[in-house]
C-alpha cells in the first residue's frame, strides 16, 4: 500500500525541484558570462585554444552526463511503470485524499470498486460514497488521521454510484509534505463484504445454535414434566382405586356391622324368650301354685317358696350376664385388670379355656382415659372369643406392659394359624372381628399387628398412646 505512491508522488516532487534548481543555475550563468564579458579583456590565441579545449572537454562530460542521465530516466519511467501498474492494478483500491475528504488521486482497482471511472472521482468528496449510517466513523477516521502521525482503521458501509452498496475495510495513514503543500492521507480500502456475511452468518449459526440448546433444554424439561404428571397421574390413579377400595370396604364393612347388629339383636332376643322368659314364665307358675295350695296344703308352701327363688335368682344371673357381655359395670367400676381377670374366669368356667393374665403396669394402665380402656378391652375380648371359637385353642396368654408414653397388650393363642391378608380383606370374607379390633386401635390413634404361622398360633399385638402425652 504504502510503496507505490511513495515513489509516485516522490518522483514527480524531485523533478519539480531538479528543474527550480537547475534554472536557478542557468540564472547564475547567464549573470556571471555577462560580468565576464564586461570585464573581458583581449584574449591570446593561446588562451582561445585553451579555452576552446576545455569546452571541448566541458562538452564531452556533459553528453557523458546527459547519456547517465537518459539512462537514469529511462530505469526511472521503466520502474514508474512497474509501480503505476502495481498500484492501478492492485487487488485493493487506493486514494489520496485531503483534509476535506476530496479525491486527489485513485487506482483503477478503487475507481472499479467505487463503480466510476477514475477521471470522474477526482476532486469528488468520498463522503458521497460512504453510507448514511457509516458517515460518523469514516468523518472520525479522517480526523484521527489528520491530527497526528499513525495509522487509523475502520470498517465502514460504501455505495456504489448506482446505490449498491458493500462493506469495506478503510486503511489510512497521513502523508508527509512540503511545508507550503496541504496536507494529504493514503487510504487503502478492500470489499470486505463476504467477510461481513460470513460474520453474520457465523452470528445467525450462534443464535440459532443458542436458541437450539435452549429448546433442547425445554425439550428435556418439559419431558421431565410430562413425566412427572405420568407419575402424577399414576399415583393418583392409584390413590383413587383404593380410595376406591377403602369406601367398597367401608361399605362392605358398614353392612357387616348392620348384620353384627341385627344378629346381636336376634341373639339377645331369642336369649331373653328362651331363657329369661321362660323363667319368668315359670316363675308365674310357681306363683299360682302358690296361691291354690296355701290353702289346700300349707305344708309344701315353703318347698314352692324356694323353687321360685332359685327360678329368681337364674333369671338375675341371665340378666346380669348379658349386662357384662354388652357393657361390664366392673370396668367402669374398678378398672381395666379387674375386668379382664373377672372375664376370663367367667370364659375358663364355661369353655374349659387356660388363660393366663400378666400385668407388668403397676395400675398404670388405668392412667388411660375410659375410651382407650374399653378398646383394651373389647380387643382382649374378641381375641379370646376368637381363639376359642375359631383357633380351637387350649392356652391364651395376655401380657400388658407400659412403654415409653403407650400402653402395649399382646395376646397369644396355641391353636390353628390363618392367612392374615385374606382374613383382613372385608370385601371377600366375612371375618369381622379382626377388622373391628384394627379399626377400634385407630380410632383412638394406636397401632395394631397380627402374626399367624402354622405351628405357632397367632399373636396379637397393641399398643395404645396415652391421650395427655404422659411419660415414664
Amino acid at each position: 500500500m504504502n510503496a507505490t505512491p511513495n515513489v509516485f508522488t516522490d518522483a514527480a516532487e524531485l523533478r519539480r525541484r531538479a528543474e527550480a534548481l537547475l534554472r536557478r543555475q542557468q540564472k547564475q550563468q547567464q549573470q556571471q558570462k555577462k560580468k565576464k564579458k564586461k570585464n573581458a579583456e583581449p584574449r591570446t590565441e593561446a588562451e582561445t585554444q585553451r579555452l576552446l579545449h576545455e569546452l571541448q572537454v566541458h562538452q564531452i562530460e556533459l553528453e557523458m552526463q546527459n547519456a547517465e542521465l537518459q539512462e537514469a530516466r529511462d530505469e526511472v519511467e521503466a520502474g514508474l511503470a512497474k509501480y503505476t501498474d502495481l498500484y492501478d492494478f492492485a487487488p485493493v483500491g487506493y486514494l489520496s485524499i485531503d483534509e476535506q475528504g476530496r479525491i486527489l488521486q485513485v487506482n483503477l482497482t478503487g475507481a472499479a470498486l467505487l463503480g466510476v471511472e477514475r477521471s470522474r472521482l477526482v476532486k469528488r468528496r468520498l463522503l458521497v460514497f460512504v453510507a448514511p449510517t457509516s458517515r460518523p466513523v469514516f468523518l472520525t477516521l479522517l480526523e484521527k488521521v489528520f491530527a497526528g502521525p499513525g495509522k487509523q482503521a475502520c470498517e465502514a458501509e460504501l455505495l456504489k454510484e448506482d446505490g449498491k452498496p458493500f462493506w469495506a475495510d478503510l486503511q489510512a495513514e497521513p502523508v508527509s509534505s512540503l511545508v507550503d503543500m496541504p496536507k494529504r492521507c493514503r487510504l487503502a480500502f478492500s470489499d470486505i463484504t463476504p467477510l461481513k456475511r460470513a460474520e453474520e452468518a457465523q452470528r445467525r449459526m450462534e443464535v440459532l445454535a443458542a436458541a437450539n440448546q435452549k429448546l433442547k433444554r425445554e425439550i428435556i424439561h418439559r419431558k421431565a414434566v410430562e413425566a412427572d404428571l405420568k407419575k402424577s397421574e399414576q399415583h393418583s390413579s392409584r390413590l383413587l382405586s383404593h380410595s376406591l377400595q377403602l369406601q367398597k370396604q367401608l361399605r362392605h364393612l358398614s353392612h357387616q356391622v348392620l348384620q353384627a347388629q341385627e344378629e346381636e339383636r336376634k341373639r339377645v332376643s331369642r336369649e331373653l324368650h328362651d331363657e329369661i322368659l321362660q323363667t319368668l314364665m315359670g316363675v308365674n307358675v310357681h306363683l299360682v301354685a302358690l296361691k291354690n295350695t296355701a290353702v289346700v296344703n300349707p305344708g309344701s308352701l315353703k318347698r314352692n317358696i324356694a323353687r321360685t327363688q332359685r327360678l329368681v335368682e337364674k333369671s338375675v344371673d341371665i340378666v346380669h350376664q348379658f349386662a357384662r357381655e354388652l357393657r361390664p359395670m366392673m370396668l367402669d367400676d374398678l378398672g381395666l385388670i379387674p375386668a379382664l381377670r373377672s372375664y376370663m374366669k367367667d370364659v375358663m368356667k364355661r369353655t374349659g379355656l387356660r388363660i393366663h393374665l400378666t400385668s407388668f403396669t403397676l395400675g398404670r394402665v388405668e392412667e388411660l382415659d375410659n375410651d382407650r380402656r374399653t378398646v383394651l378391652y373389647r380387643v382382649a375380648q374378641e381375641a379370646v372369643t376368637n381363639a376359642a371359637r375359631h383357633a380351637h385353642a387350649s392356652l391364651v396368654e395376655v401380657r400388658i406392659q407400659r412403654l415409653q408414653g403407650a400402653i402395649r397388650m399382646e395376646i397369644k393363642n396355641n391353636g390353628k394359624s390363618f392367612r392374615v391378608k385374606r382374613v383382613l380383606s372385608a370385601a371377600k370374607h366375612k371375618r369381622l372381628g379382626l377388622l373391628c379390633m384394627r379399626e377400634r386401635v385407630e380410632m383412638v390413634g394406636g397401632a395394631f399387628c397380627i402374626e399367624s404361622e402354622p405351628g405357632q398360633g397367632t399373636s396379637i399385638r397393641v399398643e395404645i398412646p396415652f391421650a395427655n402425652g404422659i411419660r415414664d
